[in-house]
């Protein structure tokens, strides 16, 4: 979950420095200036910009995730939220304008004991009203919490992604308030003519209503270049940012959720997704793509995989026995590879590694995580059984259980036609994990876990010495390195210290040179690295163990993670 939030958080910063924020940026600012009258000496300080900021967290929020929902439930028009915050900052304009509406509008808090408190209600009413008006740019993040907020499927990591959002975009507008705040304390201009700029102050605001109502305010913002979307596409459209956020909805199929992963039964989950979105297929005739509809009749096997991940690579020989045995009984089995880095996205290096790792059957290449989505899947490997009349009837995720998922095949194919005669049931030695293996580590300036030692310097070549003792599933690095946001790249006299537990350990390298492996300070292999990002063993071992791992890579060689069985 501390990923999701972190996307919120930069994504919100980014929607507050970005065009769509500017039609509110005058109303904030103004907001920081002084409420009706001035406080006495001793009283607390000006809190309206704080109030403001926080009335628009709280009404975003609070509307964005259930205002559908409320909505709907009551038989009310779709756009009486809008209407609602109209209104609200044409009653503030007016307020500034006239005393004793302001006098109304903070009668509501009059019961709370704290007289600054009671001051700065109308501050938060305001800020509630902007709110319901305030419309960012529409980006993944936003994209994942209006979906969940309209098909009403909220969970503590929507809550968690939408609060993370408001409280990014609040971190500029409270700056940006207190500007104003500051402004309206240090300019005499603001003292001596106080009344007169309240006036204006509540004319921009009434005006702000009016261009908004009218959509005035979008023809400015299409005018306008839009100059963070780099950075919105940099970290809201990343990668990480879609494998975290892919899970949270699906705008096509929820009957998915009537299921449970690994059920020792077969259920009916709704139709099965699309496989759409495609980049490339492979291991079909021309190329041409495999369509769902045109496999009625037969049992279909869904393998999300992606071929540097080691849990997916030990569950393959499964997979890949199960189509040689069962082809001919009338399964189908089809590869979904949605990436986990970048240079998986690529389809020489997909094409030469499911060669090497012996998938003949259908690939397809999910470069932009849609068929991801369109199944709600969040697991590398994950499989999907569907019947002969398109329904899925069972997943599952991860590792093991595979003569369970071989199990309710055979029984998929004999539903599909009882007199099919099938062969005996496939071998395949289970490998399964060892308990409280050390989880796998990404090496990458923004996710890698366990780190100790000197900070890390963002994707510039620095000097690093390791700790005098690294933890349990810890990692250190010496000599020089280059943190980067998908890999770490050595320099010179670079090395790599891990302390492990689990029987096996596997690395993702590129480049070209060696690479020498010690455990426990003794060399047990060199590996030579040549070429594209691929998964290397550098340790085998029959029972697991707690050592340290240490690597000492060539210059140049990239390490992008590790990965424990």
């Amino acid at each position: 979950m501390f990923t999701l939030i972190l996307i919120g958080l930069l994504g919100g910063l980014i929607t507050a420095v970005s065009p769509c924020i500017l039609p509110v940026l005058p109303v904030v600012f103004l907001a920081g200036g002084p409420g009706t009258g001035r406080p006495a000496a001793g009283t607390a300080r000006n809190l309206r910009p704080y109030a403001v900021v926080a009335g628009l967290v709280i009404s975003f929020s609070f509307f964005t995730l259930l205002g559908v929902t409320l909505i709907s439930a009551l038989g009310l028009p779709q756009d009486i939220l809008r209407y609602a915050g109209l209104t609200l900052l044409v009653l503030i304009g007016l307020g500034l304008i006239f005393p004793r509406v302001e006098s109304l509008l903070e009668k509501p808090f009059a019961r709370i004991p704290q007289r600054q408190v009671n001051k700065e209600g109308s501050a938060l009413v305001l800020g509630l009203g902007l709110g319901l008006l305030y419309v960012p740019c529409a980006g993944p993040v936003l994209a994942a919490i209006t979906v969940a907020g309209a098909r009403g499927e909220i969970n503590s990591d929507i809550v968690a992604l939408t609060v993370s959002f408001a409280v990014g975009t609040a971190v500029p507008l409270l700056v940006f308030a207190l500007a104003g705040r500051r402004v309206a304390e240090r300019v005499a201009a603001f003292r001596t003519r106080a009344r007169g700029l309240r006036i204006a102050a509540g004319a921009l605001m009434i005006a702000l209503a009016c261009a908004l109502a009218f959509n005035v305010t979008d023809a400015i913002q299409r005018a306008l270049p839009d100059y963070t979307s780099a950075a919105q596409r940099t970290i809201e459209d990343s990668d990480t940012a879609r494998q975290q956020l892919s899970g949270l909805y699906d705008n096509s199929n929820k009957e998915l959720s009537r299921c449970e992963d690994g059920v020792n039964e077969l259920r009916s989950c709704g139709r099965a997704p699309a496989i759409d979105g495609i980049a490339k297929w492979l291991n079909t005739p021309g190329g041409k793509p495999v369509d769902l509809a045109s496999l009625r009749g037969k049992v279909v096997l869904i393998d999300f995989w992606t071929y540097s991940c080691i849990n997916c690579q030990r569950s393959l020989p499964h997979v890949e026995a199960w189509e040689r045995t069962y082809r001919d009984a009338g399964l189908q089995v089809i590869g979904v590879h949605s990436p986990e880095f970048a240079f998986e996205k690529n389809a020489g290096n997909v094409a030469d590694q499911a060669r090497k790792l012996g998938v003949d059957y259908p690939v397809a290449l999910d470069n932009k995580l849609s068929t991801w989505n369109n199944y709600r899947n969040r697991f590398w490997p994950a499989k999907y059984l569907v019947d002969a009349e398109g329904t899925v009837r069972h997943f599952a995720f991860g590792e093991g259980k595979y003569g369970q998922t071989e199990d309710l095949i055979r029984e998929l194919l004999r539903q599909a036609d009882p007199t099919v005669r099938l062969p005996a049931k496939t071998d395949g030695a289970d490998n399964r994990l060892t308990r409280d293996r050390t989880p796998e580590t990404y090496l990458s300036n923004l996710r890698v876990r366990g780190y100790v030692g000197d900070p890390l310097v963002d994707d510039k070549p620095a000097v690093y010495r390791f700790p005098a003792a690294v933890p349990a599933d810890g990692i250190a690095l010496d000599g020089t390195w280059t943190a980067g946001y998908e890999h770490f790249t050595a320099g010179p006299d670079a090395a790599l210290a891990l302390n492990y537990h689990a029987r096996n350990v596997n690395v993702v390298l590129a480049g070209s040179g060696p690479v020498e492996v010690l455990v426990d300070g003794r060399t047990v292999k060199t590996l030579r690295v040549d070429g594209t990002p691929t998964l290397y063993s550098l340790v085998d071992g029959d029972t697991a163990q707690r050592a340290r791992l240490e690597i000492r890579p060539a210059e140049g060689i990239e390490a992008y993670s590790f990965t424990f069985g």
